[in-house]
């Protein structure tokens, strides 16, 4: 991969860096070329490089204008991959009852890394999809049992369905996924979908409790409530389970994190200022380390069978900005989405 002024001269091949602007709209970024393989070594390497202190990212602020409701906004740079850029992205829960629309939202612009003049504006909504269950089994991979042979999501909306989509990646011996959603029909279109793409069986669980019950890994991918709003009671969750939260903890009982044996983040600086805008009420628990340090090896991972080990991430832009850059090039080469004059 080309870095500093060999890309950027790349770039100038296919565009005139300062007059030019790439538009690519979502449909147009899902149909680049990008295997599931490929998503997960670059979001692994951008959980390392950040622990590592190897990129810039400060933790994302938050407006939020209407009650349980945020936008975020995501600036990240990566100096290993010439990448840098910001997300601007909004979660609206209650979209589709009102609007008819999706709850999420988010649009990227992707700058010149030597210049920062824009290169490209670009649905942001896909690479959140795409990447967000990838640091998910980045942290299942270090963190649980390998032998893993059931699996649990809650929450079966667009990122509970590529959770599913892409386990069996990390747990080839799985034999059952248990899935539930408050919205049954949710539940029934994952499984319609994705049981003829998934090589184990989908389970309809009737309830949190049966998900919980049943799996040896727990991910949960729901909305993030200004309130933590717990439906996972501890008395559910038992040793030697993995949770994979990807909603600041909302749907798990403090107790419950509290006497894990490891619990981790993705950014602690993040948390700790999502901790200031009030989602860990209760304070966040002794941390054991960023996952970009276990997924680096400088802390160990899973080290008994018996461990609870609950792994919080909440996502980051530096995992964006390392897609980012495949998307952007595989964009020129293929001369997708329009150029606008900037």
């Amino acid at each position: 991969m080309l870095n500093g002024k060999e890309y950027r001269d790349w770039i100038s091949k296919h565009m005139t860096i300062g007059k030019d602007l790439l538009y690519l709209s979502e449909a147009e970024c899902r149909a680049l070329p990008l295997s599931d393989q490929e998503i997960f070594d670059l979001t692994e390497r951008a959980l390392v490089l950040y622990s590592e202190k190897k990129t810039d990212m400060p933790a994302k602020i938050a407006l939020h204008p209407i009650r349980d409701t945020f936008y975020h906004a995501m600036p990240a740079s990566i100096e290993e991959v010439s990448s840098v850029g910001i997300k601007w992205g909004s979660c609206y829960p209650e979209n589709r009852q009102h609007f008819g629309t999706r709850q999420a939202n988010a649009l990227i612009i992707y700058n010149d890394y030597l210049s920062g003049v824009p290169l490209a504006v670009m649905d942001g909504l896909y690479i959140t999809e795409i990447r967000t269950p990838c640091v998910a089994f980045a942290s299942a991979k270090y963190m649980a049992r390998s032998n893993t042979k059931t699996f649990g999501m809650i929450g079966c909306g667009i990122q509970g369905r590529e959770h599913v989509r892409i386990v069996c990646n990390t747990f080839p011996d799985l034999e059952k996924i248990y899935v539930y959603d408050m919205f049954e029909a949710a539940t029934d279109a994952l499984i319609k979908d994705l049981q003829p793409q998934v090589p184990c069986e989908i389970v309809k669980a009737k309830s949190i409790e049966e998900v919980v019950k049943s799996s040896e890994v727990v991910a949960t991918a729901t909305i993030i409530p200004e309130t933590p709003n717990p439906q996972i009671k501890d008395e559910w969750v038992s040793k030697g389970q993995t949770l994979l939260l990807s909603d600041c903890h909302s749907l798990v009982e403090d107790a419950t994190v509290k006497r894990a044996d490891k619990y981790t983040l993705d950014s602690i600086a993040q948390h700790e200022l999502l901790a200031g805008y009030d989602y860990y009420p209760h304070g966040l628990p002794n941390v054991y380390g960023e996952i970009g340090e276990v997924c680096g090896g400088h802390k160990p991972g899973r080290e008994s069978d018996q461990e609870l080990i609950v792994c919080n991430n909440v996502g980051m832009a530096v995992e964006d900005m390392m897609l980012l850059r495949v998307l952007f090039d595989r964009a020129l080469e293929t001369k997708a989405g329009r150029i606008l004059p900037l």
